[in-house]
């Protein structure tokens, strides 16, 4: 089965140690039992017994350690990041916020030259500590250009850092805290170390009701030396970006892993509850509400592992994952609300429920699309690979699952954040030809009346200039990237190919409704809304596959999990 399920972990994996750290982390979660992190949850507790045991297990010391700074068991694997941020996302975004920090944290740690602070902070893992990356600032954002934290020489190679920084999660306990500033003489961008303990260091509130520390914090002629600088200059920048790529990648799994605990819970209830003389998950309308989630659900994680084989693969040669990440950042996001609200249709009440799981995935499925980025500056960076990716292929190698143990060392080495314009990709059309299923067919015929339209009628100068216009353009390029990326694993996972007929029966009728708020823009013209038109289509229905998908996966999920009080 290609969901998880903490009763019966599947990834395989090449060490001990890694299946270890699931196995330990979910039994955590599982002895926790569902009522005490509900009651964690609605109380707003710092999640200290959590950290705790990520301490006394050396679990990110494990699983955030390069291998060059770490012990044998250590390495920087985005493979088994992935299941490790689905199992926490699975039990609560809050559990899952406390890793995507830390990660985000040593970032620009991990991408310095400063070979002391990279020790130091290994050391620091090793004894359990949590990390920070103070990028964010309450006036401008994550707008790096505008940044107020400076930095300013006070002779012999000592500085006085002043400023604050907002939206910081870890602020609280971060043992080191990544801060972006500016230089006060020079105007030039850099990163340094801080420490949250220190005097100078104010940590001004928890701008949050929640679990998490989401800090305002302030530093006040705070001492640093050219010690604690970890890059300057341009090596700052791109520090600052390269993170974020790195990042990003997370939030696709905390969206399928509160997804997938959703699902279970809503599922098993509606399989056990009876209205008007029926089960109701006997009703037409909730079949196809749960079809649909699980269709979805499935392709996200189909689409997030696929584009971890292309990051582990990178290279300055092959710069693909710089398309595939931010389509899982915004995508993959953007499709768990889409899932929690397929769900929520059939619940309807009973997800207000504060003794159930739902409620929490309810509330935070919203926050994913929203960090690192939203959704539209996510969609505005895609939209720089279309034209290479549908005009300019390139013949690259083919990239296959990699599962294997390797330090994934190129991605605190990722160079330059410029030139997006010039990444090229292989030809996405031959993985179409290869699956002869009906729904598979339409969509492609969808694209292609897509990408003759960017020929014939490509954007007008104006329209370049107008977000909203390119928005909704980026809207279904996206798809058909997210499209892709799902065919291709699912000839590596071996999918039925039942499922992924009725995955692109829903991607059909998303394209469509993306091609009727592209037509409906007022910017489109009318020769390009006749392209719009023509990519409006119906799935082709197939009764016998719907039903075998119901009954062979997704209804046959009724009762396979439920979690302990």
């Amino acid at each position: 089965m290609i969901l998880l399920h903490p009763h019966h972990l599947q990834r395989d994996y090449p060490d001990d140690r890694s299946a270890e750290v699931m196995r330990k982390t979910v039994e955590f979660f599982e002895t926790k039992g569902l009522q005490s992190i509900k009651d964690d949850d609605h109380a707003a507790v710092w999640y200290q017994d959590f950290v705790d045991f990520l301490g006394s297990e050396r679990i990110f010391a494990t699983m955030c350690t390069p291998a060059e700074y770490g012990g044998d068991d250590t390495r920087w694997d985005t493979w088994r990041n992935c299941e490790f941020g689905e199992i926490l996302g699975f039990y609560g975004l809050p559990y899952w916020y406390v890793w995507q920090v830390t990660v985000l944290g040593l970032g620009p740690i991990w991408m310095s030259d400063n070979e002391a602070v990279k020790e130091r902070a290994a050391g620091l893992l090793d004894d359990g500590a949590i990390f920070a990356f103070g990028l964010s600032e309450r006036e401008h954002g994550a707008d790096l250009y505008s940044t107020d934290m400076t930095l300013t020489p006070v002779g012999d190679g000592t500085y006085l850092a002043n400023g604050s920084k907002y939206y910081i999660g870890n602020g609280n306990q971060a043992a080191i805290v990544s801060t972006f500033a500016k230089m006060a003489d020079t105007g030039e961008y850099c990163f340094f170390a801080t420490d949250s303990q220190h005097f100078n260091y104010r940590l001004v509130k928890n701008v949050m009701h929640s679990q998490d520390y989401v800090a305002e914090y302030a530093l006040d002629d705070y001492p640093v030396t050219d010690a604690d600088i970890l890059s300057r200059g341009d090596e700052a920048w791109n520090a600052a970006l390269n993170t974020v790529n790195i990042g990003k990648y997370n939030l696709g799994w905390g969206s399928i892993g509160m997804c997938t605990h959703a699902f279970y819970e809503a599922i098993h209830h509606a399989a056990h509850r009876h209205l008007y003389g029926m089960t109701v998950t006997d009703f037409p309308h909730v079949k196809r509400l749960f079809t649909d989630a699980y269709a979805r659900l499935v392709a996200m994680k189909l689409v997030a592992l696929r584009a971890s084989d292309y990051m582990r693969s990178a290279s300055l040669d092959d710069r693909r994952y710089l398309l595939y990440n931010p389509v899982v950042k915004m995508k993959v996001t953007t499709q768990g609300e889409d899932v929690i609200n397929h769900l929520w249709d059939v619940i309807a009440a009973k997800g207000f429920e504060k003794d159930g799981f739902f409620e929490m995935a309810a509330r935070d499925i919203r926050a994913l699309p929203k960090l690192e980025g939203t959704v539209h500056v996510n969609i505005a960076l895609i939209v720089k690979f279309m034209k290479n990716y549908f005009f300019n292929p390139a013949d690259l190698p083919d990239v296959g699952q990699r599962s294997d143990a390797a330090n994934d060392d190129f991605l605190f080495d990722q160079g330059p954040t410029r030139g997006l314009g010039s990444i090229q990709f292989h030809d996405y059309s031959p993985v179409f030809e290869r699956f002869d299923l009906p729904n598979v067919k339409v969509f492609a015929e969808q694209t292609e009346v897509f990408k003759a339209m960017l020929a014939a009628q490509p954007p007008t100068e104006a329209q370049s200039k107008n977000t909203d216009w390119l928005l909704a353009v980026g809207e279904i390029f996206t798809l058909i990237v997210y499209a892709q990326l799902v065919l291709e694993n699912a000839e590596i996972y071996g999918i039925d190919q039942d499922l992924v007929d009725e995955i692109f029966d829903v991607a059909v009728r998303d394209f469509s409704a993306f091609a009727v708020e592209l037509f409906g823009k007022a910017a489109t013209t009318p020769g390009q809304g006749d392209y719009c038109t023509a990519m409006i289509s119906k799935p082709v229905r197939d009764d016998d596959r719907y039903r075998r998908v119901w009954e062979d996966h997704v209804y046959a999920q009724r009762d396979a999990y439920t979690m302990g009080e």
